[in-house]
């Protein structure tokens, strides 16, 4: 963990008298990537320039530390008061289990009208609000223009699934290694599952397994993605060593131009940048992004989109600054500017006209015409079921279970946990 000391909190120290006492809020983030951390410094510094007396104290987790240590920290005496979070069923256990706190009072008003209600919406459970989102992503192929150059490759050409596995039998042959992932870390094999999922059985087949109609998870379309994932493992797409190597590792490998695509989220323009040997990652001239394809025959739409409506939590105990805090670095003005600097596209109303990078512009228009958003399975599905998600697609790339024995573990997690 670390902590930024701005000189608006050493000022407020310095000259704190005794009916001035410092208030602690303990901001807890896994962001890693220097362009975002540093307007986070600034938010930060901003809000105790206002604030006197009111100090933010930064913590870092890595995205697999924050998953594994974030329960025992918020039982905790020094319990986070914002926490980062990917909302959905991981938010509604955390809500249940007493370690949120309701800031429904707070949000109503001009607050909660400048959000859009369909992002804002996943902060809400049981009529109650415990947080808010900051950005919403998608998940899609971010590719090396250069390398598709060099197999002869066309991208506007990967339109379906077979045109990917077409693709990636290209890349083989020019001696390419067509993707890059972090197989240890799990989750980002998770992406590919849950995408054929969704292309192949649509929002029906995922409410219809949620509701428990039919059999559930272990139902054909759930079957099927992994059979078409299946086809991809065939291929050996992957860097040697895929099943050792976590996100970062994967990162580096792509900023590297060392594989030709990874499947990642919108944040990926900066992580392999900051994991990349020389720390420059791609030339922008060199990188692009295409979502993810279709599949021939799927219930799914095109317009259908998979990713997060991340944002941020307030632990249960956490004083008001820390909701007031929220309110700063989460206000139109701040979000305008994290926008025009491409750091992510926020979500709330009136900021396309400050959006002129053109990997943000090109997200928003995707999510802004997006009919169904899907939110990463391994947080939707709640933290057992979501880890259960996570390994069962690691062991279908390991070659460790069949498809229909992987949907029929989330079925059976599913069931177990909605008993």
């Amino acid at each position: 963990m670390y902590k930024t000391v701005s000189m608006a909190s050493l000022l407020a120290g310095l000259f704190a008298g005794p009916g001035l006492a410092e208030t602690e809020v303990r901001w807890l983030h896994l962001e890693g990537d220097g362009p975002v951390v540093e307007f986070m410094e600034e938010l930060e510094a901003g809000f105790e320039a206002k604030n006197p007396g009111v100090d933010v104290k930064m913590q870092f987790l890595g995205p697999e530390a924050f998953k594994a240590r974030l329960t025992t920290m918020l039982q905790s005496d020094d319990r986070p008061h914002l926490f980062y979070t990917w909302a959905g069923g991981v938010m509604r256990a955390q809500a249940d289990a007493g370690f949120l706190k309701d800031i429904t009072a707070d949000v109503e008003g001009a607050w909660k009208d400048s959000f859009s209600p369909g992002a804002l919406s996943a902060y809400e459970y049981n009529g109650a609000y415990y947080g808010v989102p900051q950005e919403i992503n998608q998940v899609g192929f971010w590719y090396n223009r250069r390398l598709f150059d060099e197999a002869g490759v066309d991208p506007e050409s990967i339109k379906t699934w077979d045109d990917l596995l077409a693709a990636v039998a290209r890349f083989k042959e020019a001696g390419i290694t067509p993707i890059a992932t972090g197989g240890a870390d799990k989750w980002p094999l998770h992406f590919y599952w849950t995408h054929l999922a969704g292309r192949i059985g649509g929002k029906e087949a995922f409410d219809a397994a949620l509701a428990g109609e039919g059999d559930g998870f272990a139902a054909a379309p759930f079957v099927a993605a992994g059979e078409r994932f299946v086809e991809l493992v065939t291929l050996e797409p992957f860097q040697d060593g895929f099943l050792a190597a976590g996100h970062s590792d994967a990162a580096g490998v792509f900023g590297d131009g060392q594989a030709a695509m990874q499947l990642q989220g919108s944040w990926n323009r900066f992580s392999q940048v900051s994991n990349s040997a020389n720390g420059k990652g791609l030339p922008e001239d060199e990188l692009a992004w295409m979502p993810f394809p279709m599949v021939e025959g799927g219930a799914g739409n095109a317009t259908d989109t998979l990713g997060g409506i991340n944002g941020w939590l307030v632990g249960a105990g956490a004083p008001q600054e820390a909701v007031d805090f929220l309110r700063f670095i989460t206000s139109p003005e701040n979000q305008r500017e994290a926008a025009a600097r491409g750091l992510h596209v926020p979500p709330m109303k009136g900021m396309s006209d400050v959006i002129e990078d053109p990997f943000s512009k090109q997200f928003a228009e995707k999510l802004a015409a997006s009919t169904y958003h899907q939110i990463f399975w391994d947080q939707d599905l709640g933290p057992s079921v979501g880890r259960v998600v996570n390994d069962v697609s690691t062991e279908l790339a390991a070659g460790s279970t069949t498809p229909e024995q992987a949907a029929q573990t989330i079925q059976d997690a599913w069931s177990f946990e909605n008993m």
